[in-house]
């Protein structure tokens, strides 16, 4: 969550590839098309023309096809990975659960363009799919995410009790509940959610930021030095390892 620019955002924001690398593709050769009659501002258009060509669904591989979109999230390459989950959605068949994965990743994608409308109209395709499935808590609390970054407030806490509620062990739903309670000025309730995300392995310094400003508000100052001292080492060893590893 970030409402400026010293709040951590939850997606990574890689550098991706320079232009010298435009035409580089992972799709089995089946899906391929020639570049000269796509335009490249269209996302939609390479899944229209394999639309158009009527490829058999049983001829694609679901499963390889999910790994190339999930590599080319590995790569930053998030516009290229958009039209590969969504196409793994449109070949899944009846297999929801690939499709479901297919919706919620694609929103991530598109949270890692920004593109915030995309982003929940995919992760609503994921939740119509199935409210109760073990993709359904990342959608729920993916959603609420791109919900509040997209300025729709309302109802943002709602999806992030939701995925709460379908996996409570999940420590980033009890980071977004916690963070949209604060927002609320439910800062006793938030505290108690960033400790539980902090339970379940969440070692961020963010989530201790976001604990450290919910116990100022609630006066507890020194509790709250202290959340803030466990996100500045946290930031420091983190600093440490990176100038390590290189």
């Amino acid at each position: 969550m970030t409402d400026d620019g010293n709040r951590p955002h939850r997606f990574s924001e890689g550098q991706g590839f320079d232009e010298d690398y435009s035409d580089f593709s992972l799709d089995p050769p089946e899906l391929s098309v020639d570049p000269t009659k796509v335009d490249p501002v269209d996302s939609r258009v390479l899944t229209d023309i394999l639309d158009q060509r009527n490829i058999d669904p049983e001829d694609v591989d679901v499963e390889k096809l999910l790994d190339v979109a999930l590599s080319y999230m590995q790569i930053n390459r998030f516009e290229e990975a958009t039209g590969a989950f969504e196409r793994v959605a449109r070949y899944a068949g009846d297999d929801d659960n690939i499709a479901q994965e297919a919706w919620v990743n694609k929103g991530a994608a598109h949270g890692q363009l920004e593109e915030w409308d995309e982003a929940i109209g995919s992760y609503r395709e994921a939740l119509k799919l199935d409210d109760d499935s073990e993709h359904a808590a990342t959608a729920h609390t993916n959603l609420a995410y791109a919900l509040w970054e997209a300025g729709q407030t309302a109802d943002a806490l709602d999806h992030a009790e939701r995925a709460v509620e379908l996996d409570p062990r999940f420590p980033q739903a009890w980071y977004n509940r916690g963070f949209f309670l604060h927002e609320r000025g439910l800062n006793e309730d938030a505290v108690n959610a960033f400790d539980n995300a902090i339970r379940l392995g969440m070692r961020t310094p963010g989530v201790h930021e976001e604990k450290a400003r919910a116990l100022e508000e609630l006066g507890r100052d020194e509790e709250a030095e202290q959340a803030q001292q466990q996100a500045d080492d946290l930031r420091e060893q983190a600093e440490a390892e990176l100038v390590e590893e290189y």
